[in-house]
């Protein structure tokens, strides 16, 4: 059975989530702050932040529980992408290790 460029695009389309939760931020300095996560993917997050970032930074991310079936979940994210949107930046980031 093989699998057609349509099936991966709808299944990609399933595993991007649209959001907009807070999530806390701590850069490679230690230095914390607020964002806000506008979706989540297997492989990576697009958050909104009042801070410019550059390519390659590391941030580690913690999306707080929301309920017990959406428990804490913390990652290591390495920044891909940084652009000025409105009063911020939007970010995208690839997960490169899940915490918890």
């Amino acid at each position: 059975m093989s699998v057609t460029m349509k099936d991966y695009s709808e299944k990609r389309d399933f595993h991007r989530m649209r959001m907009n939760s807070e999530i806390e931020l701590t850069d490679s300095n230690g230095v914390s702050l607020a964002g806000v996560c506008r979706d989540l993917s297997g492989t990576g997050m697009q958050l909104f932040v009042e801070r410019e970032f550059a390519e390659g930074d590391e941030l580690h991310t913690l999306l707080p529980a929301t309920s017990d079936q959406f428990p804490p979940f913390e990652t290591v994210c390495r920044v891909l992408r940084c652009e000025p949107d409105a009063e911020g930046f939007l970010l995208g980031v690839e997960i490169t290790q899940v915490k918890r």
